[in-house]
């Protein structure tokens, strides 16, 4: 018999759409001879739904949608599909933490069948942790006492369990005792770098532990943050890949059985750079497309940063649908205007320019009386950002094009950044991108083929360009050691001891930990943008902003 592992890209609340989308994967996978189709972890209503959980008419509308689903393959003589949505029982769930009734809602997964729904699994694990918020809106399967769920298909028994539940093993363990040959799993597993190998390793373990076949159906494409990566597989009973689907796209992935063995076409793991590089294009095409902006503004510096956002936002949209905007201010220097001219050409963009001095000057002279005798600093230095911000902002409402960010994950976790300056935009392409991770993509994206970013931008010393001379190393430490700091301090919790320990400097480590912390009231104000890493600054990392804590 042959399971297609359906890998769609869902979005959160279009309902009609993603229901869509699963009727039409059955019907192609139906016709390829396929009898049981697997959806992913709540692909009917989209992942995370976050509290429309909680609005009474949501959870209707996705009861109302799955019936629709149901029938809408009514038609389709044996086929099974397997389809992820909330549910509750009776009309209410009440998720309140001071409640005295049993919460009633759960992240389920419906089998249909011939326009029927013949039994109902609820997911018994439930993460908290990094991005994920399940225990505020779920209740476990398993503490409700709700059951294993086993079905058969040509002579195959299949058990359903959902995504965290297979990374214990009570749930499989609980589909095995009912009677399953093969573990079906859908997931909702947002991408971060070394995501799919940990991934791969973990469910590896569960086949091996239950001495059956692993089905792993995965969502695609991005929502607000987070990115699906798809790559969607299947695995013997000795946790061996004998099939995967691409990375990043909607794809169908046919497993077909002999007996209890599965095999199909494995798609081939790419490097972690064009990993990365396809996470970041998902996030700019799908928060741009799915929020219905019709293109996207730029303010490009010469600079490494900005040129790494263009290069993706083309691949994300393609040239038409990006423009480019260079504000010289009175430090940049002539190769920024060269560069940022050379790279727009080469990628085919509209490029145009406006000067900032003329409006830097006018705020000069009206804050000349305020500021006598106190020399410059970094008030005007960040006077240019605001500046540029405001420009970029004002194009953005005339045109509706949405303004991308520039500043990377190293600018954001220390302060080197202007609130309502360079961070004033709606979209933060490279926020957990640190800058040692923005050379390498950059030098990736220029080893593909054509150079679409100038050497020149690539080796020269960053700079901000707001006062004579500057350099981005006159202010923070040498970024390789300003990120290995940030990685173990940010991303891995060590501790102060234990990063000294590692071999950085006692002062590098106090003052690249410092400046992370002061700057927590910033990074609340940032704009969101995409997560590739396991720990980002946004859902991952919930700092108070006013602490005394100091280690």
């Amino acid at each position: 018999m042959k399971v297609a592992l359906a890998q769609i890209n869902a979005t959160v609340g279009d309902l009609a759409g993603n229901g869509r989308r699963i009727v039409e994967a059955a019907r192609r996978a139906y016709d390829q001879g396929a009898r049981l189709v697997l959806t992913p972890e709540l692909g009917l209503c989209g992942y995370p739904p976050e509290d429309l959980l909680l609005r009474p008419a949501f959870m209707q509308a996705c009861a109302e949608a799955l019936a629709d689903c149901a029938r809408a393959l009514a038609d389709l003589a044996g086929l099974f599909v397997v389809v992820g949505h909330p549910h509750q029982f009776g009309e209410r769930g009440d998720v309140r933490s001071n409640s005295v009734s049993v919460p009633q809602r759960y992240n389920a997964a419906s089998i249909l069948s011939e326009g029927r729904v013949l039994a109902t699994y609820c997911k018994r694990e439930l993460p908290n942790y990094q991005v994920f918020d399940e225990r505020r809106y779920f209740a476990s399967g398993r503490d409700a006492g709700l059951p294993a769920v086993v079905f058969d298909v040509q002579g195959l028994r299949f058990g359903l369990v959902i995504c965290e539940d297979a990374w214990f093993d009570e749930p499989g363990r609980a589909a095995k005792a009912a009677g399953a040959q093969v573990l079906c799993v859908l997931n909702a597993s947002p991408f971060h770098l070394g995501k799919l190998a940990e991934r791969e390793a973990r469910m590896a373990a569960t086949a091996r532990g239950l001495d059956v076949p692993l089905l792993y159906s995965h969502l695609a494409g991005a929502q607000d943050e987070v990115v699906f990566d798809g790559a969607s597989f299947a695995l013997d009973a000795a946790g061996a890949v004998v099939a995967r689907a691409p990375m990043f796209d909607e794809a169908l992935t046919l497993v077909e059985f002999v007996g209890t063995r599965p095999h199909g076409l494995v798609a081939p793991v790419p490097s972690i750079e064009a990993q990365a590089w396809s996470a970041l294009v998902v996030g700019v095409r799908d928060y741009v497309g799915k929020n219905g902006f019709p293109g996207v503004i730029i303010g490009l510096s010469g600079g490494i940063d900005s040129a790494l956002v263009l290069a993706i936002a083309v691949d994300a949209l393609g040239a038409d649908r990006v423009r480019t905007v260079m504000m010289p201010s009175p430090y940049t220097a002539d190769i920024s205007w060269i560069d940022a001219r050379d790279m727009a050409q080469r990628l085919g963009v509209r490029y145009d320019e406006i000067s900032i001095v003329p409006m830097f000057e006018a705020f000069r002279r009206s804050l000349a009386a305020e500021f006598a005798g106190r020399p410059e600093d970094a008030t005007e230095e960040n006077i240019q950002a605001r500046i540029r911000g405001t420009l970029l902002m004002a194009l953005s409402n005339k045109f509706g094009a949405i303004v991308l960010t520039t500043g990377n994950k190293s600018e954001m976790a220390t302060g080197y950044c202007t609130l309502y300056g360079d961070m004033a935009g709606g979209f933060a392409v490279i926020k957990d991108v640190a800058k040692t991770l923005v050379y390498r993509l950059a030098a990736w994206k220029n080893a593909q083929g054509a150079e679409v970013i100038p050497q020149r931008i690539i080796t020269r010393p960053p700079s901000a360009e707001l006062r004579p001379d500057q350099k981005d190393q006159d202010s923070l430490p040498p970024y390789e050691v300003l990120d290995g700091i940030l990685q173990r301090y940010m991303e891995d919790d060590e501790g102060l001891d234990e990063i000294v320990a590692a071999g950085y400097a006692q002062a590098d480590v106090e003052r690249v930990t410092r400046l992370i912390k002061i700057n927590e009231y910033k990074r609340r104000q940032a704009p969101v943008g995409i997560r590739i890493t396991h720990r980002a600054f946004g859902r991952d990392w919930r700092y108070p902003i006013t602490s005394k804590f100091r280690a």
